[in-house]
């Protein structure tokens, strides 16, 4: 692995970490908080690319299971793989990738902009997730899939925030040349 690459990969992984120490706020209608950190994910998809946002994302989950407290509000361990929250933790590694490979192709195409990402981030950074965590639901805490689909509208907004934040810091990045 290039140093570059290293170090790129180390502190998006510190930023996924930190971003989990915010609290989440929970819904109560359904198990899964609206958290910070899925955002992360994004920024490892659009600044990693499609390998390293990839595999430094499988590298967090492999730390929670192993038990640092590092997913949202200080959890981790292997139990979080098995319970409600789990389609959307199982979903992070995939829509960073594909993220990354998204971007990258929008870069070397010479298509790259705002809304190009903006979108890309909605589709594979906030909808992907969402609806992996509603199969998720359905399969670990037994929601019909329709109701699971219908709680995600609860993440709609703050998600759409976070990949409008998510594109911003990317373009900066990535007109600066700052990405991998």
């Amino acid at each position: 692995m290039k140093t570059k690459a290293l170090s790129a990969s180390a502190i998006l992984l510190a930023v996924i970490i930190v971003m989990g120490a915010i609290p989440g706020i929970p819904l109560g209608f359904i198990p899964a908080p609206i958290i910070l950190q899925n955002m992360g994910i994004m920024l490892a998809g659009v600044i990693l690319g499609k390998k390293y946002g990839f595999f430094t994302v499988l590298g967090f989950l492999i730390l929670a299971a192993l038990g640092l407290p590092i997913l949202s509000g200080g959890s981790g361990g292997f139990v979080v793989f098995i319970g409600p929250t789990a389609g959307y933790l199982f979903s992070y590694p995939v829509a960073s990738f594909l993220i990354g490979w998204v971007t990258e192709w929008l870069e070397k195409n010479n298509k790259l902009s705002f809304l190009t990402l903006l979108i890309t981030l909605l589709i594979f950074g906030m909808l992907f997730i969402l609806v992996s965590g509603a199969i998720g639901l359905n399969i670990v805490a037994h929601m019909s899939l329709n109701k699971a689909l219908i709680y995600q509208a609860a993440f709609l907004p703050g998600d759409t925030i976070k990949a409008v934040l998510a594109s911003i810091i990317g373009i900066i990045l990535h007109k600066r040349r700052l990405t991998l």
